[in-house]
């Protein structure tokens, strides 16, 4: 799906990386929001939005297809 590295553009994989990152914060907020009307504690919220982006984050950056 994502064409080879001497395929691309050279502002093709730093966009790609942005728009995953987005996605990524978007993952945390519906995961707080999700807690939150749940009536989660809000530390508590903070803690598990903030390591689920993180993981996620590591994943993508530690990506060498982007």
């Amino acid at each position: 799906m994502i064409p080879d590295r001497r395929k691309r553009l050279p502002l093709e994989a730093p966009l790609m990386r942005v728009v995953a990152t987005a996605g990524i914060v978007g993952i945390a907020v519906v995961i707080a929001a999700i807690m939150d009307s749940q009536s989660s504690q809000g530390w508590l919220i903070g803690l598990v939005a903030s390591i689920v982006s993180l993981v996620l984050a590591a994943v993508l950056w530690s990506s060498r297809r982007l």
